[in-house]
């Protein structure tokens, strides 16, 4: 009896992040089955998981929750004056 020279993995992915890391990987000429396992390899290999996970703290979700609440610029003059009028109001509080 031989033993099989690879296994299956199976896996649900949402369609939409599959078709964009496709895209990606299609671009530098990986398949979705070669990008996995590469990954799986730096796995054995590194005897780690090859990326690095972070949850963010309370300072930074804090930091997040203010970037969006301050507004988006539709060009870089805007945000530099919109910086230079906080800094101003900072400096001559009314």
């Amino acid at each position: 009896m031989t033993t099989a020279n690879s296994d299956t993995i199976r896996s649900r992915i949402n369609p939409d992040i599959k078709a964009q890391a496709e895209e990606v990987l299609a671009s530098i000429g990986l398949s979705s089955s070669e990008a996995i396992r590469l990954f799986f390899k730096q796995i054995a290999i590194r005897k780690e998981f090859p990326l690095e996970l972070k949850v963010p703290n309370k300072k930074t979700l804090d930091a997040i929750s203010a970037d969006s609440e301050s507004g988006t610029y539709s060009n870089a003059d805007q945000l530099f004056s919109s910086i230079l009028h906080e800094n101003n109001q900072e400096k001559n509080p009314v």
